[in-house]
């Protein structure tokens, strides 16, 4: 098997595993007990918190542990209008559904209105949109709440996160940032990048899935999204997920310790997978603008079956996506390729790279394109 959907998942680092297992097998109490042995899980979990922090440039109380990037997201956007009295929201047509979804759901039934803003041509957020649909939302009395992606996971866009910042800081704007495809894969440092929610997800950088991280400014009070004990400072009630959050925390340890050399690698196989499909496949466009995430290559063939040439790449032993594994439409469309204009014209697959990919990998998964682009109907 040939695995080119990092985007959506990836491998577990095997010495991410040799962190968690001893609170898997041996130190298993519950943290939230009061004796020794439910104290050493509680240590582990603030060690791990204390690491995050750091690594993230925060103070620990700013970090809590989640269940992954669509619990963070839901919890971001739910405090913001139930605490924070958030009256309208703005987001883009490219968002993950985790961000979309909650944003209709409380529009239905919150009665709170929303927007989206515009995209440029080559699929990123338009800044002067952006700057003057919060201008003229706050002009008509709505406090506003800004949620975008760093990194879109089918395009790989890129979002100037600090100039973002900087624009909801003169409008007194809320603001979000949907990290899940950037945290673990370049060092962000989220206090001086001025967000005041950040979402992040483990099992994109190599650590296990079920993890993740909401970020809360310190000066934010917010309720949580689920209710029940104390756990997490009052913030998410639920025995802690031990062995994960140990786990997330080494992972993204190892991740920010190799990111000078790995992203450099991974860059490279980009660049070798996207001048090897030009060499050899007519017609073959790409939907990444020029300045996007360096894990994600995004490739328009020639013709319209989305859904049987990801099939087809399967029957091969190549593991490739139409989209993102969470968005991808019951007609085999996705609605990111759909809002940027691109779908009916050519077949979108996203090929996505690990520090565990090979040249040689590529190699094959080129040849495989080619014999389908070969064979396949047009």
């Amino acid at each position: 098997m040939i695995y080119l959907d990092n985007a959506a998942t990836t491998a577990l680092d095997p010495e991410v595993l040799d962190a968690m297992l001893p609170y898997m097998r041996e130190y298993y109490g519950n943290p939230s007990a009061g004796y020794a042995f439910g104290r050493q899980s509680k240590s582990a979990i603030e060690t791990a918190r204390r690491s995050v922090a750091q690594l993230l440039g925060v103070k620990p109380t700013t970090i809590y542990f989640t269940s992954g990037g669509t619990e963070s997201n839901n919890t971001a956007i739910a405090a913001a209008i139930g605490t924070l009295g958030c009256t309208h929201i703005i987001t883009s047509p490219i968002e993950h559904h985790a961000v979309l979804n909650t944003v209709e759901h409380y529009s239905k039934t919150r009665n709170i209105s929303y927007s989206l803003v515009k995209l440029t041509e080559t699929g990123e957020v338009d800044y002067a949109d952006l700057e003057k649909q919060l201008a003229d939302w706050t002009a008509a009395g709505h406090k506003c709440f800004v949620s975008l992606m760093h990194a879109n996971n089918e395009t790989g866009s890129l979002l100037n996160i600090n100039h973002v910042a900087e624009i909801c800081r003169k409008r007194q704007a809320l603001f979000h940032a949907d990290c899940v495809q950037t945290i673990g894969h370049y060092p962000l440092n989220l206090q001086e990048m001025g967000v005041h929610f950040a979402s992040a997800a483990g099992h994109k950088f190599h650590g296990p899935k079920g993890t993740g991280l909401l970020y809360i400014a310190a000066e934010i009070k917010a309720d949580p999204l689920i209710f029940g004990g104390g756990q997490e400072r009052q913030m998410r009630a639920g025995t802690e997920n031990v062995y994960g959050i140990v786990g997330f925390a080494r992972a993204l340890e190892l991740a920010l310790a190799g990111f000078e050399k790995e992203s450099i690698y991974i860059a490279e196989l980009n660049a070798y997978m996207r001048e090897s499909l030009l060499a050899v496949i007519p017609g073959i466009s790409f939907n990444n603008p020029q300045h996007s995430l360096y894990t994600v290559l995004s490739v328009c063939f020639p013709g319209t079956d989305n859904g049987n040439l990801v099939a087809a790449f399967d029957r091969l032993g190549i593991c490739v996506s139409g989209g993102s594994a969470c968005s991808t439409d019951d007609d085999g469309g996705s609605y990111v390729m759909q809002a940027l204009g691109k779908t009916g014209t050519c077949t979108t697959i996203r090929f996505s790279f690990s520090r565990y990919n090979t040249k040689a990998e590529l190699d094959e998964a080129v040849l495989a394109a080619h014999s389908l682009l070969v064979t396949q109907p047009q």
